[in-house]
């Protein structure tokens, strides 16, 4: 199963991610707000995931890497 970690504190909320992700298990978090005033990015369904990492190429502040949990 991949593991997708997402840098909550320099994520700017652009749903860039969101957007991309073909499984829809990405979604912005509306109960936190990070140190620059955004709503971050979270996963809302990580055993869904594919490790297809569309969020993480589209991402322009390249904060969310993908890497598969056997490594």
């Amino acid at each position: 199963m991949p593991k997708v970690s997402i840098n909550e504190d320099l994520c700017k909320g652009c749903e860039m991610c969101v957007i991309s992700c073909p499984k829809k298990i990405i979604a912005l978090n509306k109960n936190k707000i990070n140190g620059k005033g955004y709503h971050p990015a979270h996963m809302t369904g990580s055993e869904k995931c594919t490790g297809c990492a569309s969020c993480a190429i589209m991402c322009p502040d390249v904060v969310i890497t993908v890497a598969d949990q056997d490594v």
